[in-house]
């Protein structure tokens, strides 16, 4: 790969709960010379008047001759995966072994900042479904998963940067369905996003009622709850029309409580924050190297093959939250466990155009559910990143079926 002209941009939104107005600029990205596959990227990010502020930053690469993202994996230097002072910074980007071969006149990097404080947003459940609002607060690191605390009786909820990627998959992808053209997809604002799935605890502690879920336990997905369970079926329903919900659904009981427009991922914000960054069939960096039994998939999620891997047991089915490694933006579960219904409404496939910020069709008989679950076969092409399903009428419940929140950012 030899990048023969490289643009460089910045960007910068007001995150939730953020004490001083964060901007990042000046960014520069300058291949190494003589050329060695590195690129260094130089940029100044500021926070108000504080010199104390830890600030993350989030750089998206964008080949502009094709319109297609660079997938940036490989960062290292200031601000790669973890945050930096303000002030100016250097971080590398290994661009041979990103895109290896590759050869580009206009490689564009969008370069996002956000306060430390602001990374994850966190919902006080505690005190019940008789509590008269749910205290929320910001957190700069994330949630302790040695604790229990993060599953039950608090929401967490992480950041996630506005940027473009590929939605869909390649032809060549193992498991591909003919549902997934690849095209361009830039999302223009920030929305915080579920680190684990709803389980049944945060379920109760909200409503008021114990789930019907069939696989019991707090700190497990809820299940058979519906998308009428979840946002209603009269304003709840209007969805892409307006935002609202039904007062005496899920979301309308979470959001009187907190004040926050918590909602549904659509299915582009899904599978945006699923990747973090990444091309291939699972978010770990790996593709599958079977459509059914996998290891690389065993690695990520619950799923049919993995069931007695001891967590949480062959009877168990689905299990507790969090039990898998994340992917590189600290999300659990996006494959496996239980299968996440977004806000669109299905289509047959995906278009090959570019867009900005999709919210799907008006229209339709059943709702989208992404992310795989443990009960399908043939288990490993299910779970991918860009695997589509159909298979969820807004009234219908199943043992497979859960939620993941989201909510936008700087925009309550």
């Amino acid at each position: 790969m030899k990048i023969r002209n490289i643009i460089a941009a910045a960007s910068l939104f007001a995150a939730y709960a953020c004490a001083a107005a964060v901007t990042v600029t000046n960014v520069t990205a300058v291949q190494r010379y003589p050329w060695n596959g590195l690129v260094d990227i130089d940029y100044t990010v500021a926070a108000g008047d504080s010199a104390d502020t830890d600030i993350w930053v989030f750089p998206n690469g964008v080949d502009a001759d094709r319109g297609k993202t660079i997938p940036m994996l490989t960062l290292s230097g200031e601000g790669a995966g973890a945050p930096v002072k303000p002030g100016r910074h250097r971080m590398t980007w290994d661009a041979a072994k990103d895109a290896p071969g590759y050869n580009t006149r206009n490689f564009k990097v969008a370069m996002t900042a956000v306060g430390g404080a602001s990374m994850y947003i966190v919902v006080d459940l505690s005190g019940g479904p008789d509590a008269a609002a749910y205290p929320v607060r910001a957190s700069a690191s994330g949630p302790d998963i040695s604790s229990d605390t993060c599953r039950t009786t608090e929401l967490w909820l992480r950041i996630i940067p506005p940027g473009t990627f590929m939605m869909g998959s390649p032809e060549t992808e193992l498991g591909r369905s003919n549902c997934e053209a690849q095209h361009e997809v830039t999302l223009t604002r920030p929305f915080y996003i579920g680190v684990f799935e709803v389980t049944q605890k945060q379920w109760q502690l909200v409503t008021g009622a114990t789930p019907l879920s069939y696989l019991k336990g707090d700190t497990r997905p809820v299940e058979k709850v519906s998308w009428n369970d979840i946002r209603g079926t009269l304003n709840g329903a209007m969805w892409p029309s307006h935002g609202q919900v039904d007062a005496d659904s899920f979301l309308g009981k979470l959001r009187a409580k907190t004040a926050l427009t918590f909602d549904l991922p659509t299915e582009a914000q899904w599978e945006y924050a699923c990747r973090a960054g990444t091309t291939t069939a699972l978010n770990s960096g790996k593709n599958l190297t079977g459509t059914d039994n996998d290891a690389n998939m065993a690695e990520v999620g619950r799923y049919h093959y993995n069931q007695n891997d001891g967590k949480g047991g062959y009877a168990s089915g689905h299990t507790k939250v969090g039990s898998y490694a994340p992917n590189t933006w600290g999300l659990y579960d996006m494959h496996g466990n239980v299968w996440e219904p977004c806000l669109d409404w299905w289509y047959s496939n995906l278009g090959t155009a570019a867009v900005t910020d999709p919210v799907g069709s008006a229209s339709g008989s059943s709702r989208i559910i992404r992310g795989g679950c443990y009960g399908v076969t043939p288990g490993a092409s299910t779970c991918r990143s860009a695997y589509r399903s159909s298979a969820y009428s807004p009234s219908s419940s199943s043992t497979e079926i859960g939620l993941r929140l989201c909510c936008p950012a700087g925009l309550q």
